[in-house]
């Protein structure tokens, strides 16, 4: 099973980019970040159209995930990320598609560092590393996938020094992403990977970053146990970052058994 996560920053704006990567690439279930769209303005007949089914947590502007199946619509199991009922984003989803259970998350990006965003970033991340253990102890194979809004390492950023003051690279951040990790979840893509230089996913739209290959890694799936154990492959579908109109992101997949 080929399971990929894509913020596509606007699904609306971005429908004939992700539509085509659908035809190319034909992963079997999607995480989507960034819809930026209500729940009604989904155009969920193209995905259909496309042979996916799809759940989905929109908010009309802004963050917005969603979880898409070849075939039908994955089982939907959660709305929105436990801890904080008040807390208005549309950042996680979660669903089982056949005998695994997916996430797909947007994480709070954090910036400026020092303001109740960072605070918010840190604040949600707990919440997830608090979730993230209730689902290691239901010993399923399971994907937490999506737009993370962390550099794990600095071998992950063209450049630590240019983005020293970034919420995507404090070390408070990074403490927290190994929080979730050292619970028994794999980085799929880094671990089949390890001595890659560039294993981009992101090319800000500034600075010519796409073209100069100034990018970032922060678009991560994490596996536990059971869905480690079945990992035969993963990477980086890098050419839709370059087609006309593209998100900034690009998307990232595992390979399953």
């Amino acid at each position: 099973m080929k399971i990929a996560t894509y913020n596509v920053n606007g699904i609306r704006a971005r429908l004939p980019r992700l539509l085509e990567w659908l035809d190319r690439e034909a992963p079997d279930v999607v995480c989507l970040q960034e819809l930026k769209c209500a729940d009604e303005a989904l155009p969920i007949g193209d995905i259909e159209a496309a042979g996916y089914g799809a759940v989905w947590h929109g908010q009309k502007g802004f963050n917005g995930v969603a979880i898409l199946a070849k075939g039908d619509a994955p089982m939907l199991r959660h709305i929105g990320l436990p801890g904080d009922p008040d807390d208005s984003h549309s950042r996680y989803i979660e669903a089982e598609v056949g005998d695994f259970v997916v996430a797909s998350l947007y994480l709070p990006n954090g910036n400026p560092v020092g303001t109740d965003k960072f605070a918010y970033k840190l604040a949600w991340m707990e919440r997830l590393r608090a979730h993230a253990a209730t689902l290691l102890a239901e010993e399923k194979p399971t994907i937490l996938a999506g737009d993370w809004n962390v550099i794990p390492e600095d071998r992950d950023v063209f450049s630590a020094k240019a983005v020293a003051g970034d919420a995507l690279i404090q070390p408070e951040t990074r403490a927290a992403y190994r929080t979730i990790l050292y619970q028994g979840w794999t980085d799929a893509l880094r671990a089949l990977n390890p001595d890659d230089p560039k294993l981009w996913t992101f090319w800000d739209y500034t600075m010519g970053a796409w073209q100069r290959d100034l990018g970032f890694r922060i678009d991560h799936l994490l596996c536990s146990p059971q869905a480690i154990d079945r990992l035969r492959a993963a990477g980086v579908d890098r050419w839709p970052r370059g087609e006309e109109k593209a998100s900034d992101h690009t998307p990232v997949w595992v390979d399953l058994a």
